[in-house]
């Protein structure tokens, strides 16, 4: 409802002039970019490249992330050694990482799909860890009664009981997957929603910003509520 009343009173604002078109535009302007570049045929391409640059860093991410957070979660030893590293890093401001990243990898997809990777790393390292170490010893205690050892035990017991943490974390990292894909953009970039940004800005051309920005916004929502509906049908099982 508020949303919707919101986006009344901003076209009724914007057509009466009480907003410079070149400020903000009108809902109705910017859909009509929208379409425009759906007709042409390049958003499709835009999406594309965003798309498969967010699943790429993301699904790097997330795996390094899980293998590291199983690592130092379940051994206090790994903890001692790789925990206070990593909080380090976790610290550097996301731009910082991209002149490293261009002279190690140079302005290919390498270079933005890793970026990517590390903005969707320490949310889900972070909450895999604090799940971890917050399981009830008694539930381990209780698996091993019933004869669960080894992987059994990780897979009747660990696992469910580190899911909700887990998915918070996958969850967090896929936000910020969304965030680093408009910096990774910045990289050069030929194709994607961060370069329909750059382009609309180089051109004075807010529709086209604010296109990309809804187009972001609706991406990210989309894939938050794949991944949570994922998650509901591993949590039932």
């Amino acid at each position: 409802m508020v949303p919707g009343l919101g986006l009344v009173l901003w076209e009724a604002l914007a057509r009466a002039g009480a907003i410079p078109p070149n400020w903000l535009p009108a809902p109705s302007a910017i859909a009509e970019t929208i379409r425009d570049l759906a007709v042409r045929g390049g958003l499709w391409a835009h999406l594309a490249a965003t798309l498969a640059r967010v699943a790429s860093g993301f699904a790097l991410g997330a795996a390094v992330a899980t293998a590291l957070g199983v690592l130092t979660g379940a051994s206090a030893r790994a903890r001692a050694l790789l925990d206070p590293t990593l909080q380090a890093l976790r610290n550097i401001p996301s731009m910082a990482w991209i002149p490293l990243f261009l002279l190690w990898l140079g302005i290919q997809e390498a270079s933005k799909v890793t970026l990517i990777a590390v903005g969707a790393f320490f949310p889900v390292y972070l909450n895999l860890v604090q799940g971890i170490l917050h399981i009830d010893r008694r539930l381990v205690e209780v698996g091993r009664v019933f004869g669960y050892r080894g992987l059994p035990l990780v897979r009747r017991v660990l696992f469910p009981a580190t899911l909700p943490a887990y998915l918070t974390g996958l969850r967090g990292g896929l936000g910020l997957a969304w965030m680093f894909v408009v910096a990774a953009e910045l990289m050069g970039a030929s194709r994607g929603l961060g370069f329909l940004m750059v382009d609309g800005q180089a051109s004075s051309r807010a529709d086209l910003v604010l296109a990309a920005l809804v187009l972001f916004a609706a991406l990210g929502k989309a894939s938050d509520a794949l991944l949570v509906q994922v998650g509901r049908r591993f949590q039932r099982g």
